[in-house]
């Protein structure tokens, strides 16, 4: 799949592949040739995602190529047992979880999980989890600090479940709960934002002692396209609100609401997921190695002060 603003790209890579062709059927020395349009294509991408606009970076965030919340998990544990349930209600497949090891460390996991093609996506309800989703997510935590093992949380959904059942189960009061309950955790919390983190069903797994975001990805109350419908009565205003919404990685560290951006590979994530799973395991060591060091206590005051220190008040 490409994007509008791939084009170009493409179409050079197009041209390198003819001409690498030619090379290996004739006697035709395209050596340099081949070069300079590498290094062309280079210079592009470089200077195409150094300025993207905000709505770019949302459709990178959506691309069906990304490594999802299972990728992850799969790419960096070497062991990983999911468990399932709320205990309550039954299973929520759009919200995943359980313990995984990191280079023998041992690693709550949590967080929506998208779907490849078609028939997971309707099996995962499109990354957007039901109340009982939430309280996996919460009985998942708790199980976690009984044994003192770190969470990391993986958010990517269009927001949570909007159906009447869902507010029929409470879906408010399962993300509210979820809120609290984050704060007083205590063990570390690190939350990672790895393609779209959209209102409520995305904080609702999103309050760590360390807030990440991949650099194409978005996090913000609305998405571009319901804010145009809202405030255009159309969705053709969606880059408007994209700008408007300031919901990019740079915009959410700017703003001090997230503490850090983990760089993707060249192109997005979705051109080398390898190397974007290999990137977020390192920095996900180095980050629960420094909250280890923080005492239990200390470390919960301080995710409280980050959160209560968001936000003005203009009167």
């Amino acid at each position: 799949m490409l994007l509008d603003f791939e084009q170009p790209i493409a179409a050079l890579e197009g041209k390198l592949l003819e001409m690498q062709k030619l090379a290996a059927d004739s006697d035709v020395e395209v050596g340099a040739a081949v070069a300079a349009l590498e290094k062309r294509i280079k210079d592009l991408k470089k200077e195409t995602y150094a300025n993207l606009t905000r709505w770019q970076r949302v459709q990178l965030s959506r691309h069906p190529d990304r490594p999802y919340t299972l990728d992850y998990i799969e790419g960096m544990a070497e062991k990983f047992v999911e468990l399932h349930g709320d205990r309550t209600v039954g299973d929520d497949k759009a919200m995943v979880g359980g313990f995984g090891e990191i280079n023998g460390q041992t690693v709550m996991f949590i967080g929506q999980q998208k779907g490849h093609n078609t028939k997971q996506r309707q099996y995962r309800n499109f990354g957007m989890p039901n109340p009982e989703g939430y309280r996996k997510a919460l009985r998942l935590m708790k199980l976690a600090e009984k044994f003192n093992v770190p969470v990391v949380t993986l958010i990517d959904t269009p927001g949570a479940f909007p159906g009447l059942e869902a507010e029929e189960r409470g879906q408010g009061e399962a993300i509210a709960r979820n809120l609290k309950e984050m704060f007083m955790l205590k063990v570390p919390v690190v939350c990672v934002i790895i393609g779209e983190g959209a209102s409520g069903g995305a904080l609702g797994i999103a309050i760590g002692d360390r807030v990440l975001m991949l650099e194409n990805t978005w996090y913000s109350v609305i998405s571009p396209e319901s804010c145009s419908s809202i405030l255009w009565r159309s969705w053709d205003y969606k880059e408007q609100a994209a700008e408007a919404l300031k919901l990019t990685a740079t915009d959410m560290q700017k703003a001090g609401l997230v503490d850090g951006i983990v760089k993707e590979p060249l192109g997005g994530a979705h051109t080398a997921p390898e190397q974007m799973i290999d990137t977020l395991k390192n920095t996900l060591l180095k980050t629960l190695k420094e909250l280890a060091a923080i005492p239990a206590e200390e470390r919960i005051s301080q995710r409280i002060d980050k959160f209560s220190a968001m936000g003005v008040v203009v009167e």
